[in-house]
């Protein structure tokens, strides 16, 4: 076996889980805290303007990665179940194949928003007081996609393998560049969010290429030669199966999340935008351990239903849920208690163009909607890590389905039916997020309870009957 794999089928289900889960949740963790880094210190030295355009550039930023998000997913997924099924070629193939599709896919989606961005802010209502600094923002984050996408072709191989050591290595470089990066760019250099999206590309370019040298010099498994990246048809077309639901639920979620930008934006201005992008960073962190819980129930399920151990399986998922409540709840109970603090950590008093009382309104707003929103917490637990196990088995469209269901009919009309309808302004839009989840639960149970995350949508692999 590489030493880039990992076998989660045998030991201690508890044990192995948190070896895979905490250095991926120290990875992405220190992620959201580097994307963090863009809003902070761009709110310390822009106030509120800068805050509200980074906040709606990386809401579209996220839509453009949701876009082929289920690349990824697939690739996760066919490579942990290949490893499980001992079909190391088809590992190789599966690598190959994601590595082009991810390259062909940045250079049209780049190409594409350079031309929609624009039209994509006045859609939002991009407040005018930021409209200039978040499409600076989105045209320099376009141009980075390539090594976004990269980076994130080179995560999903190796958590597929179960290893989450290594990424966590590279991001944390990156996320070390683009701290200081922003701080020169941001700071004396006084490039606003421009700054902050230079810093960004810049990090996570260097993130990419270091991690592609790392694993050429280590005998990894694909090569990198030019003449290895070509797309196998069956291989692609698994990967589409399998990936496409999760990169529609992605894209549908972030869709859900641009209306709920466009809601805010119409209740309270650049007071509703602070808000929503404040506490759009605040649970980027909030959720991360559930995220992790999820990707490794994910790549557990996958490799322990290739193996034919369902059983394992589901252990691991129950044991996920309750290791991710525990830590949902204490980041709740945080968030509750110094909710003050962590707003006025976002929104700087120095060089800002807004009135005294303008910025006073985007705090007083900030703090109500991330008391309401926080709710969610208690939810997401279970959600993400039922979802994790549907992913490993490959059954991507009941994850589909959920997001479908409590992102567009449920989140958004309940957002706007307490937003605008009752007069609940930001606190209703905020109320839906726990709501939705709530629905996305039920569903999830009930999907528990049909077993049908046994049967497997993966060509070559029979699960468990």
């Amino acid at each position: 076996m590489s030493k880039f794999q990992q076998d989660l089928t045998s030991g201690s289900v508890t044990k192995q889980l948190l070896k895979f889960a905490l250095p991926f949740l120290l990875s992405n963790l220190i992620q959201a805290m580097y994307n963090m880094a863009d809003i902070l210190i761009v709110g310390w030295f822009s106030g509120p303007v800068g805050t509200s355009a980074v906040g709606i550039g990386g809401n579209v930023t996220i839509l453009v990665i949701n876009l082929i998000s289920g690349l990824a997913v697939g690739g996760t997924v066919l490579i942990a179940q290949f490893i499980g099924a001992k079909k190391n070629d088809e590992v190789t193939k599966t690598i190959g194949t994601m590595f082009t599709a991810y390259g062909i896919a940045s250079v049209i989606l780049t190409v594409v928003m350079l031309i929609l961005c624009p039209y994509i802010l006045r859609l939002l209502n991009c407040p005018k007081e930021s409209f200039d600094a978040a499409m600076s923002y989105l045209n320099i984050c376009m141009m980075g996609n390539i090594f976004v996408f990269g980076y994130n072709a080179v995560s999903a191989v190796l958590r597929g393998m179960g290893n989450s050591r290594h990424p966590l290595i590279f991001v944390a470089i990156a996320a070390a560049t683009n701290v200081v990066l922003d701080l020169l760019f941001c700071g004396p250099l006084k490039m606003g969010a421009a700054g902050a999206a230079w810093a960004t590309i810049m990090a996570q370019g260097l993130s990419f290429i270091m991690s592609v040298i790392f694993l050429r010099r280590n005998n990894f498994v694909f090569d990198f030669h030019p003449r290895s990246f070509r797309i196998h048809r069956d291989i692609f077309i698994q990967l589409v199966k399998i990936g496409l639901p999760s990169s529609l639920q992605g894209t549908l979620v972030s869709f859900s999340f641009m209306f709920l930008t466009r809601l805010a934006n119409d209740i309270g201005g650049i007071a509703g935008s602070t808000a929503l992008s404040i506490a759009g960073k605040v649970n980027s962190v909030a959720i991360l351990p559930a995220i992790a819980m999820q990707a490794s129930v994910s790549s557990m399920a996958g490799q322990n239903l290739g193996a034919k151990k369902p059983e394992r399986a589901l252990k691991t998922m129950f044991i996920a849920i309750a290791l991710a409540f525990a830590f949902s709840t204490a980041v709740f109970a945080l968030v509750q208690t110094f909710t003050g603090e962590i707003v006025t950590l976002f929104i700087g008093t120095g060089n800002t163009d807004l009135p005294a009382e303008v910025v006073e309104q985007c705090i007083q707003a900030s703090r109500e909607y991330i008391r309401y929103f926080s709710y969610d917490y208690f939810v997401v637990s279970f959600v993400f890590n039922i979802n994790g196990l549907a992913i490993g088995a490959g059954q991507t469209l009941f994850s589909l389905f959920n997001a479908c269901t409590s992102s567009l009919f449920l989140r958004v009309p309940v957002a706007w039916i307490f937003g605008i309808r009752l007069g609940w302004g930001l606190k209703g839009v905020a109320l839906a997020a726990p709501i939705a989840s709530l629905g996305a639960l039920v569903f999830g149970i009930v999907y528990l309870l049909t077993g049908k995350w046994r049967i497997s949508s993966i060509k070559g692999i029979r699960l468990a009957d």
